[in-house]
């Protein structure tokens, strides 16, 4: 699977984003979408991810903010964010796994990454 990042860019607080990640290769209805994030000095953390099936999970810092879809016609996963905060500020990674998972060493393909900058 090749994964292919967009949408990021610069918002201002409160404000919102919505990142786009398209899929290509193998089957994308087979796969586990996820998204991570990784800010300058920090290390990867996971955000969300939407299974198979459409179950949904979030990390805590964005519950209630952000919001995580998929079209498999279209081999495209999808994160509106909302309410955007200075914190949110990042390099934005989609990434494909196998394994229901929130663990980045278990995802298997991974999109270029898309930058979030929200100013205050």
């Amino acid at each position: 699977v090749q994964l292919q990042a967009s949408g990021g860019g610069l918002a201002q607080a409160g404000g919102s984003l919505r990142l786009s990640c398209a899929a290509s290769g193998r089957i994308f209805s087979r796969y586990l979408m996820g998204w991570f994030r990784q800010a300058p000095g920090k290390e990867r953390e996971f955000v969300a991810f939407i299974s198979r099936t459409g179950s949904t999970y979030f990390a805590d810092s964005v519950k209630g903010r952000f919001a995580i879809s998929r079209d498999n016609a279209k081999n495209t996963a999808y994160l509106q964010m909302n309410s955007l905060k200075p914190e949110d500020t990042a390099i934005y990674y989609c990434a494909a796994s196998s394994r229901d998972t929130r663990m980045a060493r278990d995802y298997d393909y991974w999109g270029q990454g898309t930058q979030v900058t929200v100013s205050s």
